[in-house]
């Protein structure tokens, strides 16, 4: 180490020149790091959504999700799947190994959704990855306000699906944008029984009369006068009209259309989710989802600007409202960080001011802080280390001891340029002094660094949160110990002189000392030399002590981490699961205006279900309410997050029929993806009878809310939707010569619609709709007077071949 000293002395002016560079790179990468709230905890995962048409859970589970999670069994590295079977909605998450790369894992997956394609009957859906994000990926919400009142919200829906969607999109850094709320327009055919009967035509008619006259082709090319001609035929529908007038037959010279037997109108998809707002009203609103690994600042503050564009765009009245943005808690936490970093930087000045009592061997020692904290930046952004709450937390940690090894190198130099002798050159003063303290000092620094490697042996959920102080503090630790060794010694022999008059040449302590220094040590050298003679008194004192921590450590507790405060308080609730959307939203509008109750809450946005695939698999029982507050700082018991919590508890109660939870936006999102549960504490209880396990599980969760500390103990609800079951009788289908598909289609497309192609406005495309009218499938005795004409032309009601039970 000594010959390390010697060597960057005798190229001092390169070695300074390298020294300024480096920290010149280090503040370009600090720039460019990745800017976090807290690290991302999420599991390397790549989600499957498969969208069915009104299949049962039972359906999706046997026919849908099970093909999925076999064709991804085998992959190399795959480490869990986990799945969710809902109302029309399978979920399967497939989880790999932490380091995979995540675009190499979503290309597995990929390749063996083919095989599950093959496996999944048709019409069950087309299986599809998820966005390409994680657990904290959901950076911006917003919902469209219109103050003029002119528009429903069927085209405000329009206006976040075509236009806001689009551009938003269109920002680096943003790979999903999912819409929700409002109405989603079709075109609706609504078919009258009765008219079909008159006229001789079965549904399956006019699904496929809507099929044959809704289309475009091409016929190649023509040649005219030494040119090509390209043909086109344009046969798709544009307008209501145009479905109006297809043809469906005639009778005695008279053509009968679709219009003559149903009436088209303008409609509105089945939703499986909606938004609210303050307990009043629906809105529609959408979700920016940032792609993985981009910062999530810069995502933000484009997201920011293209709405700011958008809004000029939109109609007048009409405004993106953010009410929900990951940036301000980034903010608020990498400042909080940042402001003690600076701090500490600015204490450790100090402290080096009075305590060495000179200014040129302060800079030499401070100017150890710029460079090791600009050299972890480096680092960081060779390592992939985000700049968040837990690697800057670590630098802020360190600050003092980054120190440490200059401080000890600086004093000796000090210490040989008193006593040196004028003939002595500084530059062999400076040598000989650092050359001293090098071994010391760097096995001092390397211990500490050392300290600190079994952090990067964490792997789950531990290491993805502590690697990132591991790797700061080590960084910065190996920029201090380079600093003290290579850049501190130059430094000093540009910086620091011998004094003009020597206080002392014997080295005894005080010569040179500070007028601080001297001050304390006149208290300390009797207070050592008392203690050193009686020395069972400081070794009681220290037994004494280490008794009391014995005693007190068992007490203290044990947690992961502290819950860190996001700032936004997400109220979760869950209904019976049987219960209907519109009951859904009254239930969540009466809780809504029990919030706003609270004086501290201003705003309540409430997501009930799920809207695009892509984020939320939530059922329709199933409701968030994101709290909009006032700044912590006019909170009755300011900052305090825990104390307003216990004020909104206070103001919902307890409703009837209703779980409530109580947590926060991120938390929420990344406890779902580790576990599959949104808790911090989960209990499984595995079995084939899920009568019997919701028995037992409602048993665990009693003697659960007994224990002390224990809140918001729910059980998960895996029963209790009811369903009306439609048995085919298959003899009596034969007897009239009836195939179960032809029943099948029927009951699909009188029931619950059938998609019988699109309706283009602009580039705008609609679904076509077939269905029967409200009034002819609202009860069970109605679906079962369902007509269906058999191939001879009887007319067959459903009940004659099949069986309904509830």
């Amino acid at each position: 180490m000594k010959r390390i000293v010697e060597t960057a002395l005798h190229a001092r002016l390169l070695v300074t020149v390298l020294a300024l560079l480096l920290m010149a790179a280090g503040y370009w990468c600090y720039k460019k790091l990745p800017v976090d709230a807290f690290p991302d905890v999420s599991p390397n995962l790549v989600q499957v959504f498969t969208v069915t048409e009104g299949l049962a859970p039972e359906e999706i589970e046997k026919y849908v999700t099970f093909p999925v999670e076999t064709a991804m069994n085998g992959l190399p590295g795959i480490e869990n799947i986990r799945s969710v079977s809902n109302f029309g909605l399978s979920v399967v998450n497939v989880y790999f190994e932490d380091g995979m790369d995540i675009y190499f894992c979503r290309q597995l997956v990929g390749e063996r959704l083919n095989e599950a394609r093959e496996s999944i009957p048709d019409g069950f859906g087309e299986p599809e990855m998820g966005p390409i994000s994680t657990g904290m990926g959901l950076v911006l919400f917003y919902y469209l306000e219109d103050t003029t009142g002119q528009y429903d919200l069927t085209e405000l829906r329009s206006i976040q699906d075509w236009v806001i969607k689009f551009n938003l999109q269109n920002v680096p850094g943003v790979t999903e944008v999912l819409g929700i709320g409002g109405f989603e327009k079709q075109f609706h055919v609504e078919v009258d029984p009765l008219a079909l009967e008159r006229y001789g035509f079965t549904v399956n008619e006019v699904i496929e009369s809507i099929e044959d006259n809704n289309l475009n082709i091409g016929a190649q090319f023509i040649e005219r006068n030494n040119e090509e001609y390209v043909v086109r035929s344009v046969g798709l529908a544009t307008s209501i009209e145009d479905i109006r007038s297809i043809l469906m037959g005639s009778s005695d010279g008279v053509p009968i259309t679709v219009g003559d037997i149903a009436d088209v109108k303008e409609g509105a998809a089945i939703r499986r989710g909606l938004q609210t707002k303050n307990g009043t009203s629906e809105v529609v609103a959408g979700q920016v989802i940032k792609l993985f690994g981009t910062n999530a600042s810069t995502v933000i503050q484009a997201v920011e600007d293209k709405i700011e564009q958008i809004n000029q765009s939109l109609p007048d009245g009409v405004h993106i409202v953010p009410y929900y943005e990951q940036k301000t808690l980034v903010a608020s936490a990498v400042g909080t960080v940042t402001s003690a970093l600076a701090q500490g930087i600015v204490l450790v000045a100090l402290v080096l001011v009075i305590f060495m009592g000179g200014l040129r061997p302060t800079l030499v020692v401070a100017l150890a802080l710029p460079f090791s904290v600009l050299f972890a930046t480096l680092g960081m952004y060779y390592f992939g280390v985000s700049a968040n709450l837990m690697s800057l937390g670590g630098l802020a940690i360190a600050i003092g001891m980054l120190v440490d090894g200059a401080i000890v190198a600086v004093e000796n130099v000090d210490r040989h340029l008193r006593s040196s002798s004028e003939d002595q050159s500084r530059l062999s003063v400076v040598k000989e002094a650092c050359g001293e303290v090098a071994r010391p000092v760097g096995f001092a620094v390397a211990i500490v660094i050392l300290v600190f490697l079994p952090l990067f042996t964490l792997t789950g959920v531990e290491g993805k949160t502590f690697r990132p102080l591991a790797y700061a503090i080590a960084l910065a630790m190996s920029g201090a110990l380079i600093y003290a060794l290579i850049v501190g010694p130059c430094l000093a022999y540009f910086l620091m002189r011998a004094p003009k008059r020597k206080n002392s040449v014997d080295g005894q302590a005080g010569s040179g000392e500070s007028l601080v220094v001297r001050i304390l040590q006149a208290p300390y050298r009797p207070l050592v030399s008392f203690l050193v003679k009686f020395r069972w008194i400081p070794t009681l004192g220290a037994l004494l002590i280490l008794g009391m921590g014995v005693w007190v450590f068992p007490k203290l507790g044990t947690e992961f981490t502290p819950e860190l405060n996001e700032g936004t308080v997400v109220v979760k609730l869950k209904m019976a699961p049987s219960i209907s959307i519109d009951t859904s939203k009254l239930m969540t509008q009466a809780i809504e205006r029990r919030i706003l109750n609270v004086p501290e809450v201003t705003k309540i946005v409430t997501r009930i279900g799920r809207g695009e695939v892509g984020a939320h698999a939530d059922p329709i029982n199933a409701a968030e309410l994101y709290l909009i507050m006032t700044k912590p700082e006019e909170w009755r018991q300011p900052y305090d997050q825990e104390a307003m919590v216990e004020h909104i508890r206070d103001a919902i109660g307890e409703p009837p029929g209703v779980i409530v939870n109580y947590t926060q936006p991120i938390e929420m999102s990344v406890d779902e993806l580790l576990e599959g549960v949104q808790a911090e504490l989960a209990v499984k209880l595995f079995g084939e009878d899920l009568d019997l396990l919701l028995e037992k599980a409602n048993e665990i969760a009693a003697t659960l809310g007994e224990v002390e500390g224990a809140r918001d103990v729910q059980v998960d609800q895996v029963t209790g939707s009811p369903q009306l079951l439609i048995r085919i009788n298959r003899g009596a289908a034969a007897r009239y010569s009836l195939n179960v598909g032809d029943i099948q289609r029927v009951i699909q497309a009188g029931i619950g619609g059938v998609d019988s192609g699109l309706i283009f406005e602009g580039i705008r495309r609609y679904e076509i709709l077939v269905r029967y009218p409200e009034a002819y499938r609202s009860t069970p005795e109605s679906i079962s007077e369902t007509i269906i004409r058999s191939p001879d032309g009887a007319l067959v009601p459903l009940d004659e071949v099949a069986t309904i039970e509830e």
